[in-house]
């Protein structure tokens, strides 16, 4: 499709059906509305997390079973969220379920090793190809200290990220992440500002942003800060795809980024705490082929307890050997995180699995184009593993530049809704990405595929 292919949606009918949409969803959600007003008194904008978040209120969930959750509604819905991509493997896992049982009965914590953690780092090291593993208990913390390792290791403070990914909440990957287009500024050095409040100025500075799929201008604006006595310490990256709903690396743009950070000694860490486990046993060192010099893991390594780990070469991991950096914390390779872990690298996430991770992905994207296809709708179906959404855009974004210029945040939330009120459970917000599990079956995709189609015919009736 091309953009003359397409037609134009006239905003007041996205409006009336969200107004639609919108009121049957509150219909539906009033056991969350009374929980919301209980929680709200004793939790923060009554929920656990900002992400959580949501007008008029969250849904608040109670159980899930494999492919499914239920609501405290009790409406059931099929799980295309799964945790922000952390459960890949399904809701209560047998297998998990064993093996956490077990060690419970065994102790479940006393900050000291246990050989899961072994087993679990001897497994990373085989998929991810990078020899030396140290554990976290969240995407934040392994980014946070991966860039201190880098740090360390290059002797160097400012650190070079990609315009409009999100790599944690502490301070230093809290830049240039949610910006307004006009702020943006120019492509060549586009600037850097903290996502939200309680961030130093001081921190920002260090910290210099360049777009995605653009490895010349990045390769300039290491060149221009090297002048300066400023040659970032490490590049840190989504690799395999922009969290914007799903932007993939173009041919060759990872090989090119790797061949850059090795020549001007900066460390390229690739930050797969959404992919690592989600689209191959090895991530995108694994279904690109490249190999960076740390990567950090989260989300899907724990099976649904929290966990996170960081890889890195035998030559980076000296700084933590030898006691240069303190890569500590009192949880890390914690033994239920361990056991869950292990039983989901050893038992649930095997070849097999991927195969059928493709093959449903596969169905779920051919099946959302032919939707685009038919009601001539802008936008498109992409995917890569467990991971896909069908981006409402008239071109293919590409970077942060792109995806702002012409994401359409009405439709995606129009989407949502609709997901919402047919038994699909999303992602809040308005990079909307499905998150597929090893228990989804062919029945889910296809109920997917049928509710977008209702949507798209309501749209052009």
């Amino acid at each position: 499709m091309t953009p003359t292919d397409t037609i134009t949606i006239p905003r007041e009918r996205i409006a009336e059906l969200t107004e639609r949409e919108a009121r049957r969803l509150d219909e539906r959600t009033q056991a969350s509305r009374r929980m919301y007003e209980r929680a709200r008194r004793p939790l923060a904008g009554g929920v656990a997390s900002s992400y959580q978040s949501r007008d008029p209120w969250p849904i608040y969930l109670e159980r899930g079973e494999g492919p499914k959750v239920w609501d405290v509604d009790d409406n059931e819905m099929w799980d295309f969220h799964n945790g922000f991509g952390s459960m890949v493997q399904g809701h209560a896992h047998p297998a998990i379920g064993r093996a956490v049982t077990e060690r419970y009965t065994s102790g479940t914590h006393f900050a000291a090793p246990t050989e899961d953690a072994v087993v679990v780092a001897e497994e990373l090291a085989r998929r991810f190809r990078l020899p030396k593993w140290r554990y976290t208990n969240s995407g934040s913390e392994s980014t946070m200290d991966a860039i201190r390792i880098a740090r360390a290791y290059t002797g160097r403070d400012d650190v070079m990220k990609i315009f409009g990914s999100y790599h944690g909440h502490h301070d230093t990957v809290m830049v240039s992440i949610g910006v307004e287009y006009d702020r943006i500024g120019p492509h060549e050095r586009p600037v850097s500002l903290p996502y939200g409040g309680g961030i130093p100025q001081s921190t920002v500075d260090h910290v210099f942003a360049v777009h995605f799929n653009d490895a010349e201008s990045m390769e300039r604006r290491i060149v221009e800060l090297d002048r300066e006595g400023r040659k970032p310490a490490c590049v840190i990256m989504e690799a395999a795809m922009m969290n914007l709903g799903v932007v993939l690396p173009e041919p060759g743009y990872l090989e090119a980024v790797r061949e850059i950070t090795a020549r001007h000694g900066v460390v390229l860490i690739f930050d797969e705490v959404k992919t690592g486990i989600c689209i191959a046993a090895g991530g995108a060192v694994e279904r690109f082929g490249v190999l960076p010099d740390m990567v950090t893991l989260a989300k899907a390594l724990g099976g649904g307890l929290p966990s996170g780990a960081i890889g890195m070469s035998e030559e980076i991991a000296r700084v933590v050997e030898d006691g240069t950096v303190y890569q500590v914390g009192t949880y890390n390779g914690n033994p239920l995180g361990m056991a869950a872990a292990r039983a989901s690298l050893l038992e649930v996430m095997t070849p097999e699995a991927y195969e059928h991770l493709d093959r449903l992905n596969d169905r779920i994207v051919e099946g959302c184009q032919a939707v685009v296809d038919e009601y001539r709708l802008p936008g498109y179906a992409i995917g890569i593993g467990s991971k896909g959404c069908v981006t409402f855009a008239p071109v293919k974004v590409v970077d942060y530049e792109t995806f702002k210029a012409h994401q359409d945040a009405e439709l995606a939330e129009l989407a949502w809704l609709y997901n919402a009120n047919r038994g699909i459970f999303m992602t809040p917000g308005r990079e909307e990405e499905w998150t597929l599990s090893v228990t989804h079956t062919e029945e889910a995709i296809d109920h997917y595929i049928a509710v977008f189609r209702e949507m798209a015919a309501d749209l052009t009736a």
